[in-house]
């Protein structure tokens, strides 16, 4: 009897072991498998906190600098694999995106708030040159000195560059260029871009063409000429000159400018090319400190009146090679007297063939403009060609001997010989310029771009 009893406990002993021995087990297997998804939960949390600070303390701030225009290159993702296709990782692009379009947003706003305020103090700043233009050619009139005009034919050139100065940066914030020419010879217009900048004196025009440059594209052109002339003069040694040639094509004429300054690296050159194409857009806070803004101008210039401008050349002298290319849509024959009707100069010009000093010296010939009217009682301009100054008598040096005029008053001398051909010329236009001017700042104030 107690034997049966025996085995049968030792059995149900030997079962419960079993049974516990399963139960142990299969405990185990659960706790590993708990454990490695705590540990696989902990991993992926800390990889979570590791990539939400790399975030917020590297990746957001070379996404700014790199929105700001700084040459940075965003970070990668630390854990990269993992994050792709995950919500997480879907969550973060979204926080890059966010924070992206603010950043755009607020630089489109700032640049927009800052090329309105430009605009409105560009347009006072080209007011106040067109006033003191004015009163300069006034001044010219009314003074025959030749000592006191040449003063203010040194004044006259000064606020032809800060006009071309003013035109070029209300140009970047939207404006048009302000004023709208008769057609004129490429000749001329280059001239007129030369009598823009400080060094003129070293600007070489080798060559001629027989073509002129329509009405609505004069200013323009002249305009991004100034500036790449500029550029070459100040980016090249003062003692050499900076050469432009004609180069006629089947479609168009080029206008090469040739400098022997430094030339440009590639990323120079890529810039410049992003600029000169309209590719790059640009922002008004972003053109540097001191501003530089020839290239932005001529981009901006040369998309909205169909010519193209380069700078990818090396010229021969080492330096750079910017070229116009201008299309035959925009070519003309040049004028003769017949053909020449009044120039329509919404604001008085301060490029005109009357105050450009580089043009003029002691010994040259001018071209004054005599003015007629027409039937409709509007200027007609008519070129004529005057003769030379008499040479200037020689003044007894300090000494009392006879000695030559010094270089200073014999330049006044063909400047004021100058100035007095030319007198006539302007009493006609000052009048209807002052009231076109008016009308113009009117248009300009509504936003009105030309095209």
């Amino acid at each position: 009897m107690e034997q049966p009893l025996l085995v049968a406990a030792l059995a149900g002993a030997a079962i419960g072991i079993v049974v516990l021995a399963v139960v142990l087990v299969r405990e185990r297997h659960v706790s590993d498998r708990y454990r490695g998804r705590v540990e696989s939960l902990l991993d992926e949390l800390r990889r979570r906190d590791e990539e939400l600070r790399h975030l917020a303390g590297t990746r957001l701030p070379e996404l700014r600098d790199q929105l700001d225009g700084r040459p940075v290159t965003v970070s990668r993702p630390l854990h990269e694999q993992w994050l792709t296709g995950t919500p997480f990782g879907q969550d973060v692009q979204t926080v890059l995106d966010l924070f992206t379009e603010s950043v755009e947003r607020a630089r489109v706003r700032a640049d927009r708030a800052a090329k309105v305020t430009l605009r409105a103090m560009m347009r006072t700043v080209q007011s106040l040159t067109n006033e003191q233009q004015l009163a300069l050619t006034d001044m010219q009139e009314r003074h025959d000195d030749p000592e006191v005009l040449a003063d203010l034919l040194r004044l006259d050139h000064m606020n032809a560059q800060l006009g071309r100065r003013a035109q070029a940066t209300a140009v970047l914030c939207g404006s048009w260029p302000g004023q709208q020419r008769q057609a004129s010879a490429l000749s001329d217009v280059v001239r007129g871009a030369v009598s823009r900048i400080r060094d003129y004196l070293r600007i070489q025009l080798n060559s001629e063409v027989n073509v002129a440059v329509v009405s609505r594209a004069v200013e323009p052109v002249v305009l991004v000429l100034a500036e790449l002339l500029d550029n070459a003069a100040r980016h090249s040694q003062p003692n050499t000159m900076v050469e432009v040639n004609f180069q006629m094509a089947h479609n168009g004429v080029a206008i090469m400018i040739d400098d022997a300054g430094v030339a440009m690296n590639g990323e120079e050159i890529q810039r410049a090319t992003r600029l000169l194409n309209g590719m790059e857009s640009v922002d008004i806070n972003r053109i540097g400190d001191p501003p530089q803004v020839g290239f932005a101008v001529a981009g901006v210039l040369s998309a909205r009146y169909g010519f193209t401008v380069s700078v990818d050349t090396r010229s021969p002298y080492g330096g750079v090679r910017a070229v116009v290319f201008l299309p035959n849509t925009l070519l003309t024959a040049v004028p003769t007297n017949e053909q020449e009707g009044p120039a329509v100069s919404p604001e008085p010009d301060a490029s005109s063939d009357e105050a450009q000093p580089a043009q003029v010296g002691a010994g040259e010939q001018a071209e004054p403009v005599a003015v007629e009217s027409t039937p409709g009682g509007l200027p007609k301009r008519r070129r004529l060609i005057a003769a030379p100054p008499a040479p200037a008598a020689e003044e007894p040096a300090a000494g009392g001997g006879a000695g030559a005029e010094p270089p200073s008053r014999r330049s006044a001398a063909g400047l004021g010989a100058w100035q007095r051909g030319t007198r006539s010329g302007r009493a006609a236009s000052v009048s209807d310029g002052t009231e076109r001017a008016a009308g113009q700042h009117e248009a300009d104030s509504e936003g009105n771009i030309r095209s």
